[in-house]
């Protein structure tokens, strides 16, 4: 996630890339005092390794969960997550380290709505849409038309924009899926304004079933793989 940032830079500038607090080699290195009240600690090999700091003063003053926080984390730092939790070869060969970013979540505490853009061959095919505070997802295709939906979606966002997030989600997925065969341009979007998240060339290590799996099937194309 560290070279990620650099190759983001270099495709669409640093105005879409969440802010990065401290990144350190291991959870002795945080600097904790430097560190506002609330923060995102993480691993940079691995999905869903993070403990999230809600207060910093109370999480600093209760030893017992510090302690547990921090052997976890050193724990997940050891570790090589490609071969752990199904073959995602891409997370092989990263150098370790742990990043803290800022808690970015709303009043009720509630993840950050997310856009997943799936590239094939450099183009935006379709996105699917998290309303984390519905807890509901919407499938759209790349002309923004609603595919499949979890019952009757209605988001919780104005319309208007909505689709203007969408719209920069799709040219922004574009230039960051240049030259691969298939990648998802991961974003959430947080006080209006559009962050990227990751570059997922292995979704669930392929096997998470999808709505219309042939059709997508048929997007990819192999011909050129080695």
């Amino acid at each position: 996630k560290v070279l990620v940032r650099d190759y983001v830079k270099e495709k669409i500038g640093s105005k879409y890339l969440k802010p990065v607090l401290q990144i350190c080699n291991s959870f002795d290195e945080i600097d904790f005092y430097n560190l506002p009240n609330s923060f995102v600690i993480k691993c940079n090999h691995g999905c869903k390794w993070h403990y999230i700091i809600k207060n910093k003063i109370e999480f600093l003053n209760n030893k017992k969960i510090f302690d547990a926080v921090k052997q976890q984390m050193q724990g997940w730092i050891e570790q090589e997550y490609w071969c752990w939790n199904g073959f995602e070869m891409n997370y092989r060969g990263i150098e370790h380290k742990l990043l803290i970013e800022p808690l970015m979540r709303d009043y009720l505490n509630i993840p950050c709505n997310e856009i997943h853009v799936h590239c094939f061959s450099s183009n935006p095919e379709f996105l699917i849409f998290f309303d984390n505070i519905r807890n509901k997802k919407v499938f759209y295709d790349k002309e923004l038309n609603i595919i499949s939906d979890d019952e009757l979606f209605t988001a919780n966002i104005d319309n208007k924009i909505l689709n203007q997030i969408f719209v920069l989600s799709l040219k922004l997925s574009r230039k960051l899926s240049e030259n691969f065969s298939f990648v998802r341009v991961d974003w959430m979007f947080f006080g209006e304004k559009l962050y990227f998240e990751e570059l997922t060339f292995t979704p669930h290590s392929g096997f998470c079933p999808l709505k219309k799996d042939i059709e997508i099937g048929k997007l990819l194309n192999i011909g050129n793989l080695k």
